[in-house]
């Protein structure tokens, strides 16, 4: 009976040891990324090639994602933030540096991408760049035709004039829910700069929106994409590869909906999506991995396509679909490209004042 027992206990030792061994040896990676944003067979591929399993989660707006970064132990390896955010997490030591001897496939980078992205990481020494789009206007070509008449569609004022707004009531309007960039917009539209911080620029801009609030009807980040594209909402101001996304999923539903997407004449906010590091991750080899992984130009010309948004690895546009490359609304002309601003990051009271605008204007306040 002792000698079953004792082989009993050493052969569930055994099996136990086992399982903590492979447990152990298990590679994962935690990514956090904006919704709706991959190709899902790059990670099943990741996976098939590293062994490394990707459990992917989802965001939509930067406040989320700069909530859990600064409450600490987020228990994210890769996350996924956009420029301004990402100067103010730098500096909050949020991000621990890039190993570059681990990321070989930074020569496939695009030199000018690198450089506009300097200004919220200098030396690149945080973060490297995934996406990079613009903040235009999105909408319903026969609705907003039908709405508005003759009114050009080449401007911002096709929203930010309330008798243009109240025309498409109706018909839907939705902003994304990103008051950096939509104030900012709003600013250079008055012929500010976009990048200003001064209170009362701010507040010039706050008050285009104050005028149009009584005619939208949602602030959201990720819906308005379906939204667009099976025609319940005519008009957004949103990203520019949401916009196309929703152009592509219209015309896969033969809907008849029609979607394009504006950079206004007046010119719009250049925005930038970066892969970044999380101070306290807890799996660094295999987060180095998957971002180098990323930069191989067949795999992230694949997103590209699959999210309609251009990236800043030039090594990647021989391997873009033709259609995109030369779209002008992901990949704008050289004289489109001199009418796009960036911003810089808010500081402490500055950000006080644009939540409390935004909430206002969220609010109808």
């Amino acid at each position: 009976m002792k000698k079953e027992l004792l082989g009993l206990t050493v052969t569930m030792t055994a099996v136990l040891f086992s399982a903590g061994v492979s447990l152990a040896q298990e590679k994962v990676v935690n990514v956090y990324n904006w919704s709706d944003y991959i190709d899902s067979s790059i990670l099943d591929d990741f996976t098939k090639e590293t062994g490394i399993k990707v459990v992917y989660d989802t965001f939509d707006s930067n406040e989320i994602l700069e909530t859990k970064l600064l409450a600490g132990g987020s228990g994210y390896d890769v996350v996924v933030t956009t420029g301004p955010f990402l100067a103010r997490q730098i500096q909050a030591g949020v991000f621990q540096k890039l190993d570059k001897s681990k990321l070989p496939n930074l020569k496939n980078m695009w030199p000018e991408v690198m450089a506009r992205l300097a200004k919220y990481d200098p030396g690149n020494e945080y973060a490297v760049n995934y996406m990079w789009g613009t903040t235009g206007i999105g909408y319903n070509v026969d609705k907003v035709k039908a709405a508005l008449g003759d009114v050009p569609i080449d401007s911002w004022d096709v929203l930010f004039k309330p008798q243009n707004a109240a025309k498409l009531k109706d018909c839907g309007i939705n902003i994304v829910d990103a008051p950096e960039e939509t104030l900012a917009v709003a600013m250079n539209y008055l012929g500010k700069d976009g990048d200003s911080k001064k209170k009362e620029d701010l507040e010039a801009g706050g008050d285009i929106y104050t005028k149009i609030r009584p005619y939208v009807r949602t602030f959201n980040s990720s819906a308005y994409i379906n939204d667009l594209a099976n025609g319940d909402k005519c008009i957004s101001i949103g990203w520019s590869g949401d916009v196309l996304q929703a152009k592509n999923r219209a015309k896969e539903a033969n809907n008849g909906v029609k979607v394009e997407y504006l950079i206004p004449k007046e010119g719009t906010y250049m925005w930038f999506d970066n892969l970044a590091i999380p101070a306290d991750a807890k799996h660094v080899d295999e987060a180095h991995a998957f971002i180098n992984y990323l930069m191989r130009p067949e795999v992230i010309a694949k997103a590209t396509n699959y999210v309609q948004t251009a990236n800043g690895n030039l090594a990647s546009q021989k391997f873009i679909d033709e259609a995109v490359l030369k779209n002008t609304s992901v990949y704008p002309t050289r004289e489109t490209l001199k009418k796009l601003f960036t911003i810089s990051s808010y500081g402490s009271k500055e950000q006080r004042v644009l939540t409390r605008l935004w909430t206002q204007i969220k609010t109808g306040s």
